[in-house]
């Protein structure tokens, strides 16, 4: 029977991690030891710049890793065009999942129509390839009522996440947004938590919440802590 900590499996947690490297500074040594170390623990995805898809596409082949990629990132301020360029350029190097991030310049004018669109995009050059589209809000710069508008658009696009952050903003995910957004999409759309998730518990909180991805580049911190606790 495996062993559990606070009704998780090593597996269930592991499922929920997009292990992350993103940073500029990250080399290509940095990019191969991220994959090697996603592939270890078998986590949901590995989430890397659009520059690395392909060399994490050759080294996740085979494996139930998927590749994810990000687009418009960190920002939200390419044009559309750009971002739909982006997505189809990520797939056809290998990207089966895309984490976008919304125009949040668009969203903070009140000019919704140009962020569900921007959004609409992007999935109609996804979903055709088979890719899947998370939309990432950078919930720190967003009060409640534009995380909701956020979470409301998105699922009018026909996004299949929505995202609190890229982790490079002030401020990361937080479990009242976390808990906001699950109540805004209930069951139709899946939230992904990211931006400061660094421990075990601080994880499981949202995975109780209803998370059912979360970016992370403590990912074997996360997973050590796990193996040291669950009985």
């Amino acid at each position: 029977m495996s062993k559990t900590y606070r009704g998780y499996t090593l597996q269930q947690v592991a499922k929920t991690i997009d292990h992350s490297i993103l940073k500029p500074d990250f080399t290509y040594a940095d990019v191969e030891a991220g994959a090697r170390l996603a592939l270890k623990y078998e986590t949901a995805s590995y989430c890397i710049r659009p520059i690395d898809v392909a060399k994490a596409a050759t080294l996740l082949a085979g494996s139930s890793v998927a590749v994810c990629t990000v687009i418009g990132f960190p920002h939200g301020s390419s044009t559309t065009a750009t971002k739909v360029f982006e997505t189809e350029d990520a797939i056809a190097n290998g990207a089966s999942e895309i984490d976008m991030v919304l125009n949040i310049s668009a969203l903070l004018s009140g000019d919704f129509e140009t962020v569900e669109a921007d959004i609409r995009a992007v999935v109609a050059a996804a979903h055709p390839r088979g890719a899947s589209v998370k939309v990432i809000f950078e919930t720190a710069y967003l009060n409640d009522e534009l995380i909701v508008k956020a979470c409301q658009l998105t699922e009018a696009a026909g996004a299949d996440y929505v995202k609190t952050s890229t982790g490079f903003a002030a401020e990361g995910a937080n479990l009242h947004n976390v808990q906001l957004m699950k109540a805004t999409v209930g069951d139709r759309l899946k939230v992904k938590s990211s931006g400061g998730v660094r421990t075990l518990d601080q994880l499981l909180d949202y995975m109780d919440a209803g998370v059912t991805r979360s970016g992370c580049s403590a990912t074997a911190q996360v997973l050590e802590e796990f193996l040291a606790k669950a009985e």
